[in-house]
């Protein structure tokens, strides 16, 4: 069941603050199931991706506002360099609708799956990642083990800020030689 607990002032974006609903994951905590929509590409049959799907994997959720905001344009292509030939399950998560992410990911290249919590709002309020006032997702980054528990959680509070990458990457390598 997700917490509905809210959090005013965690985020913000250029002197607006932000409520965000859902409590903190830490380090430690079973990663929330999901299941959420996805299109590999403009023109392919739409897909239901769960966290199970990649059990036994290290992943990286790159949790994000929007595909067509530019900070998030950045991190998303940006992870997938810095994640690339490491085994390591990527995957984008935001508010996007499915179509959107597909044909972002077709235009960049990109070979990462894009998910869509559009849907519902229970991955933003699982993952304490949900913002009232937009109905998207705050910026985030968490880093799960094969055995599904959170390795790495960052609420990143700035929305025009990228993560830390370096920070997510040691986790990452961490868990996987774990």
């Amino acid at each position: 069941m997700s917490d509905l607990r809210e959090r005013t002032g965690e985020a913000f974006e250029l002197g607006e603050r932000l409520t965000v609903i859902g409590r903190r994951l830490e380090p430690g905590d079973p990663a929330p199931d999901f299941a959420l929509d996805c299109l590999d590409a403009p023109d392919a049959p739409p897909a239901t991706v769960i966290l199970a799907d990649s059990e036994g994997r290290v992943r990286l959720l790159n949790v994000i506002n929007s595909i067509d905001t530019p900070v998030c344009h950045v991190e998303s292509r940006r992870w997938e360099h810095r994640l690339a030939g490491s085994g390591t399950r990527l995957y984008t998560v935001s508010m996007d609708l499915p179509f959107a992410l597909a044909r972002w990911r077709a235009a960049e290249g990109v070979t990462h799956r894009l998910l869509s919590a559009h849907r519902e709002e229970r991955f933003g309020r699982d993952y304490g990642v949900l913002v009232k006032e937009w109905r998207l997702l705050q910026r985030a980054v968490f880093v799960i083990d094969g055995a599904g528990r959170i390795v790495h959680a960052e609420y990143v509070a700035d929305q025009m800020r990228e993560p830390d990458y370096d920070a997510a990457l040691v986790a990452v390598e961490a868990a996987a030689g774990a």
